[in-house]
């Protein structure tokens, strides 16, 4: 396209040249010949200088976001800040209200022979008759057994004046012998005691009675010797109460 431009312009320039030395001809006389023929085009001139900057256009649309960045290194522990100032103090509560008291399990006797009751039969429970101390009434003075309330460990013994007679004693639980005291008569009075750590179950019965005939029954008791029989409950079991 530019090229045909020069082309054109050229051509014009040549048949305006041609005009003017026609003019001229006619009247110098001269005469001229044809135009010849078009010239090459001329090299492209120098480009221009850069046009001045345009308005700045309006803002485009925000783009997408992109994908989520990995999660940076953990920043380092700040130090610690003053301790603030002691809050208040808060009002009173109401009282709470009184528990119960824990029921402590209980059982214990302590019994002893009388003139009516010293020299006991043999092979039978030895009725003690003098109560010392059965607030729990676990004892029972008309059978001679104590009978176990509450499951757990209990400590009996006894202490026996002896006289007139040797003494074979046993102490029994449910009809089985748990231990032996003897004692063989002098010619005063002497003594004799026993005792033993029993556990016990609710319904379990302890008696203390004559082993070995009436040779072995010398228990005696008046109003300056006696013959004691005693039991107590040490612990009961936790689970059992």
């Amino acid at each position: 396209m530019l090229f045909a431009k020069s082309f054109v312009i050229l051509l014009l320039v040549d048949m305006s040249h041609a005009a003017e030395k026609e003019d001229s001809g006619k009247k110098d006389g001269c005469v001229y010949g044809h135009p010849g023929i078009p010239g090459t085009p001329g090299y492209n001139g120098v480009p221009g200088r850069d046009g001045r900057d345009g308005a700045k256009g309006a803002m485009g649309s925000p783009g997408r976001p992109g994908p989520k960045g990995d999660i940076g290194p953990p920043g380092h522990r700040g130090t610690i800040g003053y301790r603030g100032d002691k809050g208040t103090k808060g009002e009173t509560g109401e009282k709470g209200s009184k528990g119960d008291m824990p029921e402590i399990p209980k059982s214990a006797f302590s019994v002893g022979l009388t003139v009516q009751t010293k020299l006991p039969a043999s092979n039978a429970p030895i009725r003690f008759d003098k109560i010392i101390y059965n607030r729990q009434n676990h004892y029972n003075p008309q059978s001679g057994r104590f009978t176990c309330a509450v499951t757990g460990a209990y400590y009996f013994t006894y202490h026996i004046t002896v006289f007139s007679r040797n003494v074979r004693v046993a102490l029994m639980k449910n009809g089985q012998s748990m231990i032996y005291t003897m004692d063989n008569y002098q010619n005063s009075e002497d003594q004799a005691a026993g005792g033993t750590v029993l556990h016990l179950e609710v319904g379990d019965k302890v008696w203390l009675q004559v082993s070995g005939g009436q040779l072995f029954n010398g228990l005696y008791a008046d109003d300056d010797d006696d013959t004691t029989f005693s039991g107590f409950l040490l612990f009961a079991d936790v689970f059992a109460v």
